[in-house]
């Protein structure tokens, strides 16, 4: 039976988290039919089957994250699927078989080497019951299978039993008429290990529980979402101590695991931060004149089935300057010990998703016209904003803009996307007093911040790159000659 292993969508991919399956045991999937979601360190990407057949069982439980190569589903001949034990037709003489017993309380003996854990065995076995047992029926039963299926032929290294205490039915030990109570020890639900330990520390009880995972599992969703005592109540830290000062009620804490882009966005800017020494250096710009420009652009056919905005402006002024200051359009290549200066532009673009900060880039943006350039951006901001920018377009990337306007901000100092030697952060266009041939006016006035390696990169260079920008936004046609 073939398993689907979980390749490497992206260069150097280690690890991704099962977001959403699109199929489910018993479906029959064809040769790339999408059959499941999953989160890297950059992107959410959906996976294609690479063979055809039916669904025999989901490997892996959504929302866990597990290394390239492991497998996540498995995939067999149709008529390979087993038949569901209340499905399958008795024999017309045999004496029924009795019911299978999930023996959950100790791994060794299922043939499990130690570490690993055990998700649950069927066996049919006669003679005493050594150890508390469970007969599992119904819906329970049709769950434990399924959770047994996770790993056929052997045990899931993904999924903990633990313990609990539903109401179930005695097991017969020996003969029919002798039935032996069930411990409550012996009944178990299944979670991985840092579900159980999030339980246990906020004291949420599994066994009131209902598993939303495949067969059944108990995930961290779950787990967040039951009532817990022990979960802290914020308090107002002013206020501390004080006679008469009750704690805030109704307020929970909330806590969101970091993984995926969240988690590759902070190894980045650590990594970046206190590797390279920035400097910033900033400039406010009277942008009246790009503002119009932009009206003027929108009323164009050739743009009028763009989103046209000052970034747009902003962003060929970056490719206009980097050619007379390419300096700012290098890495630093410190194993070699070389300064690396790009031949072309490609150009990052900041996007703030839910998921956290990607920067896709576009490539050869030096080589693209106005309207090619606004196209690019445009499709760049709405895929990235879905989460769905492919790990390809994050690569490569030479020099970045980040628009915090857009949120009402000024301006900030930004850290340098790992790889590159500057970012430019654009902040929001407001209505500000100017002095314009010695008349004071109201203009359109912008912050721009620059960040760069000052490694390779030197005051000289960061400041006439930065003028040579706000120039270009101050009067558009600059732009010609350079």
């Amino acid at each position: 039976m073939p398993e689907y292993k979980l390749p490497d969508v992206g260069e150097g991919l280690t690890e991704a988290e099962i977001v959403t399956w699109k199929v489910k045991v018993g479906d029959v999937v064809a040769v790339n039919d999408i059959v499941v979601e999953i989160e890297t360190a950059k992107s959410l990407v959906e996976l294609p089957s690479p063979f055809a057949g039916e669904v025999t069982a989901l490997l892996v439980a959504e929302g866990e994250t597990v290394p390239v190569g492991t497998p996540i589903i498995a995939i067999g001949e149709p008529a390979a699927a087993p038949v569901p034990a209340a499905a399958a037709p008795a024999a017309s003489s045999a004496p029924a078989a009795p019911p299978a017993e999930i023996d959950l309380s100790n791994p060794a003996a299922g043939g499990l080497g130690e570490g690993e854990s055990l998700v649950g065995r069927s066996k049919v076995e006669g003679g005493a019951v050594r150890r508390p047992r469970r007969v599992a029926s119904g819906a329970d039963a049709a769950r434990l299978q399924t959770a047994a299926s996770f790993m056929p032929g052997q045990a899931s290294p993904m999924v903990e039993a633990v313990e609990v205490e539903p109401v179930v039915e005695p097991v017969v030990a020996g003969s029919p008429d002798r039935a032996e109570p069930l411990s409550p020890a012996a009944v178990r639900v299944l979670a991985k290990p840092p579900v159980r330990k999030l339980a246990k520390d906020l004291g949420v009880d599994l066994a009131t529980l209902i598993g939303s995972g495949p067969g059944g599992v108990i995930t961290r969703a779950d787990v967040e979402g039951a009532p817990s005592p022990h979960r802290a109540m914020p308090e107002r830290y002013a206020d501390l101590g004080r006679p008469g000062v009750a704690p805030m009620q109704g307020a929970t804490e909330t806590r969101e695991p970091i993984k995926g882009v969240r988690k590759a966005m902070a190894q980045a800017m650590v990594s970046s931060a206190f590797t390279a020494p920035h400097v910033t250096e900033w400039v406010q710009v009277d942008v009246t004149r790009t503002v119009e420009f932009v009206e003027r652009l929108r009323e164009r056919r050739e743009f009028r089935d763009l989103k046209v905005s000052p970034l747009l402006v902003l962003a060929r002024a970056v490719t206009l300057a980097l050619r007379r200051t390419p300096i700012i359009n290098s890495f630093w290549d410190d194993a070699a010990q070389e300064v690396v200066i790009r031949g072309g532009v490609n150009l990052g673009i900041a996007a703030a998703t839910p998921r956290g900060l990607v920067v896709p880039n576009i490539m050869g943006a030096d080589a693209l016209s106005m309207r090619e350039l606004g196209s690019a951006i445009g499709d760049l901001v709405a895929v990235a904003r879905e989460g769905r920018t492919q790990p390809a377009d994050m690569a490569g990337g030479t020099f970045t803009i980040t628009n915090v306007g857009v949120f009402g901000v000024d301006g900030g100092t930004p850290i340098i996307n790992p790889g590159e030697s500057a970012i430019l952060c654009f902040g929001q266009i407001a209505d500000r007093p100017w002095v314009v041939d010695g008349e004071l006016a109201v203009r359109k006035v912008a912050t721009l911040t620059l960040s760069f390696d000052h490694r390779h990169i030197d005051g000289e260079a960061g400041s006439r790159f930065l003028a040579d920008v706000a120039s270009i936004l101050e009067d558009p046609a600059t732009g010609l000659v350079f």
